[in-house]
């Protein structure tokens, strides 16, 4: 290229292109400068008692309400009671009276008042004893049965059925406590029981009890003392329970 035909333009274009990196430096620059100064005041705001801040709040200053104090609460002295200020008291005696003297000796005075007896209330039902041969019931046991039986009826003798018979006490040195009904036993009649004691005919003197209950256990009869006999004509205890009129 000859010097006539050189350009200008040509000239200056490398120029244009070193403006324009400076001006991206200054930018470059401009945003980090802008960046530490975000970051400082952050840190400022964060951290105000910092060593990098040089205008630190003053937090004493800044206390609105004073701290509270605690006062203990003054309790009131305890009253101890002296001697001087204890009451004894005395107690006083009641007055007694004094019987006025009487003329009439007390073994002479008649009570107003008759005390009356108090009469034992009946029971409603009776019974009667008697002691027959076993043989008239058991025929086929001869002598080798002896026991209790009997019926229950009411005051017209007729037969009530489903009554219970309580038997207690001791046999032949057993204690003996049972229940049976009336009506089991229809060889003594429509409303027969019977008792079982053994088979060898023993004697005992009113170790055994008999009394009649109702349907609630409630006795109906005064308690019955039975005596047995070693002797094959009284084996048998034949008790018939009767109510009263």
């Amino acid at each position: 290229m000859s010097k006539d035909n050189y350009s200008y333009e040509d000239a200056s274009a490398p120029k244009r292109n070193a403006r324009l990196e400076i001006w991206d430096m200054l930018s470059i620059l401009t945003l980090i400068l802008t960046f530490c100064i975000g970051a400082y005041y952050v840190a400022v705001f964060l951290f105000p008692q910092s060593a990098f801040n040089p205008m630190k709040p003053d937090l004493a200053a800044l206390s609105v309400f004073p701290t509270p104090t605690l006062t203990p609460i003054q309790l009131e002295a305890t009253w101890t009671v002296t001697p001087s200020q204890a009451v004894t008291e005395t107690p006083t005696l009641l007055p007694t009276y004094t019987l006025a003297p009487s003329s009439t000796p007390l073994s002479l005075i008649t009570p107003s008042i008759t005390p009356t007896p108090t009469a034992t209330p009946k029971a409603p039902f009776s019974a009667t004893i008697t002691y027959i041969a076993s043989t008239i019931i058991h025929q086929e046991e001869a002598c080798n049965w002896q026991g209790i039986g009997g019926t229950v009826v009411d005051a017209s003798n007729a037969d009530m059925l489903r009554m219970t018979i309580r038997l207690e006490g001791k046999y032949n040195g057993k204690s003996k406590t049972e229940l049976t009904v009336s009506s089991i036993a229809p060889a003594y009649g429509k409303s027969g029981y019977e008792f079982f004691l053994g088979t060898t005919p023993i004697a005992s003197k009113g170790e055994l009890k008999l009394q009649l209950l109702d349907q609630a256990g409630l006795p109906l009869s005064d308690v019955i003392s039975i005596d047995t006999f070693n002797d094959c004509s009284k084996n048998l205890v034949l008790v018939r329970f009767k109510k009263n009129p």
